[in-house]
C-alpha cells in the first residue's frame, strides 16, 4: 500500500494521538459513512478511505513505518514474521465487521434476536517449506469484533446500568397463547425487548452502542510447530469474534498452507530431490553435498558406481521433521544422468579407446559360450528307427 494521503487528517486526529483516540475517531466516522447506514452517494468510497487510514494507524508497526518513511510497509515492504491479512484479502474485511456490528443489538428496546456468544473466525496463512520444517512464529494483523475498550465489554456507559427485562422477566423468551378450534396453542418466541438476552441496558456505552464490542484492528502471534502439513489448523482460544456484553468469545482458526519449494517436493514426511550428474560420475561413483531443508544443514549424497538413470538414493532422517516428534522422514534423491557434450578431442579419443577395449572384452567373453553352444548343436541325436 503506497501512502499518498494524510491518514491523520482523514481520521481527524493529531499525529501524537494514542490508540484509543484513533479508534474512537474511526468508529465515529464509520457510523456516519458505512454504506449500511449512510445515504450519501460517495459513502462507500469515504468508508474505504477511513478504513485504510485506520488499518495503518491502528497497527503499531505500520504506523511507525508510515511516520518514518511515508509508507506503512516501510522502504522495502514487509516480510519475515509479520503478515497483514487486510492486504492479503483486499483491505475490506472491516466492511463485513461493520455489517455484523450494525446488525447486532444495542441498549435500546426493540432489539432483534442476536447471537450473544462470539463466533469462530478463520484465516489462511501461507508459509514456506523451510518454515514448516523448522517451526516459526508469525505475527498476524487482522480485523475482528473485539471487547469495547471504553466499557470493558459490558456495554454500559459511565452512568448506565443493566436491568432485568420486565417483558420476559429475564428469560429472553416470551410465550403467547392462542385459542383455536383445536384448543389452546402455545408459541415461544425471542423477547422483542431485550433480543433474547434477558437484560436491558439503560445508558448504553456510546462507543459500542451497548453491545460491549466494536470492530477493531488486532494482532496475534501464531505459534507454528515444526513438521506441520498444508491444510492443518491451529486454534487460538478467545481470539475470534467477541461475545455480546462479555459473553464468551469465539476462537481464531488459522489454516496453514505450505508453499511449494523450488528444489524439494514433499510427500508425507519424506522429501524428494532431483540430482543431475553426468555419465562419468554415474559410472565411477561420486559424493555430492547439498543444502538440507533446515538452516545451515548439509547433506552428503553418495552416488554408487554404476548408478542408473532414475535410480533413487535414500538418505535417512534428512526429510521433514515429524509433527510433535523428534523423528524425521527421509530424503529421497532421484538421479538424472546426462551425457557430456563439451568433451575435448583428447577426451573423446580416450572414450573411444575405452569403448573399443570394452567391445573387445565382451566379444572374448561371448566366444566360449558360443563355441559350447555350436558344439552342442552339432552333437548327433540319438533316436529310435522304425
Amino acid at each position: 500500500m503506497a501512502a499518498s494521503k494524510d491518514y491523520y487528517e482523514i481520521l481527524g486526529v493529531e499525529r501524537d494521538a494514542d490508540a484509543k483516540t484513533i479508534k474512537r475517531a474511526f468508529l465515529k466516522l464509520a457510523r456516519k459513512l458505512h454504506p449500511d447506514v449512510s445515504n450519501e452517494p460517495d459513502a462507500e468510497e469515504k468508508f474505504k478511505e477511513i478504513n485504510e487510514a485506520y488499518s495503518v494507524l491502528s497497527d503499531e508497526k505500520r504506523r511507525a513505518n508510515y511516520d518514518q518513511f511515508g509508507n506503512p510497509d516501510g522502504p522495502t515492504g514487509f516480510g519475515g514474521d509479520y503478515v497483514d491479512m487486510s492486504d492479503i484479502f483486499g483491505g475490506f474485511g472491516m466492511d463485513d465487521l461493520f455489517s455484523s456490528f450494525f446488525g447486532g443489538m444495542g441498549g435500546n428496546s426493540g432489539a432483534r434476536s442476536v447471537r450473544t456468544r462470539g463466533r469462530d473466525m478463520g484465516l489462511n496463512l501461507h508459509i514456506s517449506l523451510e518454515e514448516a520444517a523448522a517451526g516459526c512464529t508469525k505475527t498476524v494483523a487482522y480485523d475482528r469484533l473485539a471487547p469495547c475498550d471504553d466499557c470493558g465489554g459490558t456495554g454500559v456507559g459511565e452512568s448506565g446500568k443493566v436491568t432485568t427485562c420486565s417483558h420476559c422477566h429475564g428469560t429472553g423468551r416470551v410465550v403467547t397463547v392462542q385459542q383455536t378450534i383445536l384448543g389452546q396453542m402455545q408459541t415461544q418466541t425471542t423477547c422483542p425487548e431485550c433480543g433474547g438476552t434477558g437484560k436491558i441496558v439503560e445508558g448504553a456505552c456510546e462507543t459500542c452502542g451497548g453491545q460491549g464490542r466494536t470492530p477493531s484492528r488486532e494482532t496475534v502471534q501464531v505459534q507454528i510447530p515444526a513438521g506441520i502439513h498444508s491444510g492443518q489448523s491451529i486454534r487460538i482460544k478467545g481470539r475470534g469474534e467477541a461475545g455480546v456484553r462479555g459473553e464468551a468469545a469465539g476462537d481464531l482458526v488459522v489454516t496453514i498452507n505450505v508453499s511449494e519449494h523450488e528444489q524439494f517436493q514433499r510427500q508425507g514426511d519424506d522429501l524428494y530431490y532431483v540430482l543431475a550428474i553426468d555419465a562419468f560420475e554415474a559410472m565411477v561413483g561420486t559424493t555430492y553435498t547439498i543444502d538440507g531443508i533446515l538452516a545451515n544443514e548439509k547433506v552428503d549424497v553418495v552416488v554408487p558406481a554404476g548408478c542408473q538413470y532414475g535410480q533413487r538414493l535414500v538418505v535417512s532422517r534428512y526429510g521433514m521433521p515429524r509433527l510433535h516428534s523428534s523423528a524425521r522422514g527421509n530424503l529421497i534423491v532421484a538421479v538424472e544422468v546426462s551425457i557430456p557434450t563439451a568433451l575435448t578431442d583428447e577426451q573423446l579419443t580416450l572414450v573411444h579407446k575405452l569403448m573399443v577395449q570394452r567391445t573387445s572384452q565382451a566379444e572374448k567373453e561371448n566366444q566360449i559360450p558360443k563355441a559350447k553352444a555350436d558344439t552342442k548343436k552339432k552333437r548327433p541325436r540319438k533316436g529310435h528307427h522304425k
